[in-house]
């Protein structure tokens, strides 16, 4: 069942950026209230105070009740605007509702337990809807929805239709696909192994090839050294011949 936070408001009279940004600055949130053909009433609620009513909840389908002036409501949180850049909450729109009367709202699905094809076969989990719009009694309000993911296998998938919501009828797609298991990324985990392995192994190929190198220039110096040699002997004799026909 959906949590009940209490919260307390007081009547804002000004309206604008300007109002706002001066709500802002004195630590107040600027908001409204409406629901049930009342006129939207701007409020302001402490910001240190909505902060930490906020904290631990699912805020759109946590029951708030509001007092503004001494009367209470109650109310669910329509929408939270923030500042772009910081998490600060600059706006917050609550919605009255009331007992027996059905409203419509997101809950969140939370996935339980560790998939079959994620412990065995190094699988990964893809959630690919993270809440689901339903209609239900304000008593009745679950607070997340949870499914358990632990037989799924690789390539299995669950759907909006294997939820199971209470007292709730679950207005979202029985078709689409709340999540699944996808296989693991060999290929792209495979590639840079063979690019690492072909760096380290390319100094040892090109070592290989220089020692093959002077191998080869070692080898081919010694028939040179012989071929210089016997080039050399018919000079010497052929300098002998002249020195023995002087002598005669």
């Amino acid at each position: 069942m959906a949590q009940t936070v209490t919260l307390t408001a007081t009547v804002r009279d000004k309206t604008g950026k300007g109002a706002a940004r001066q709500a802002r600055f004195g630590k107040q949130i600027p908001a409204v209230i409406y629901g049930h053909g009342r006129a939207t009433q701007p409020l302001m609620v402490d910001a240190l105070a909505l902060e930490k009513a906020l904290t631990g909840i699912e805020p759109e389908s946590t029951l708030i009740e509001l007092t503004v002036d001494g009367k209470k409501s109650r109310t669910l949180i329509r929408e939270i605007q923030r500042h772009p850049i910081r998490p600060d909450i600059i706006h917050v729109d609550f919605y009255e509702i009331r007992g027996g009367e059905k409203i419509t709202l997101k809950v969140p699905v939370h996935l339980v337990g560790t998939p079959d094809g994620v412990r065995n076969a190094g699988g990964v989990l893809d959630q690919v809807t993270r809440e689901v719009e339903i209609e239900v009694l304000p008593e009745n309000i679950p607070d997340r929805v949870e499914l358990d993911v632990s037989a799924l296998k690789i390539g299995d998938s669950l759907h909006t239709r294997d939820l199971s919501i209470p007292n709730a009828v679950i207005l979202t797609g029985a078709d689409l696909t709340i999540t699944t298991v996808v296989p693991p990324r060999a290929e792209e985990v495979a590639a840079p192994a063979a690019e690492t392995a072909t760096e380290v192994a390319e100094p040892e190929l090109i070592r290989k090839v220089r020692e093959g190198e002077e191998g080869e220039e070692g080898e081919g110096a010694a028939p040179a050294a012989e071929e210089k040699g016997k080039g050399a002997a018919p000079k010497a004799e052929e300098k002998e011949k002249p020195k023995g026909k002087k002598e005669e």
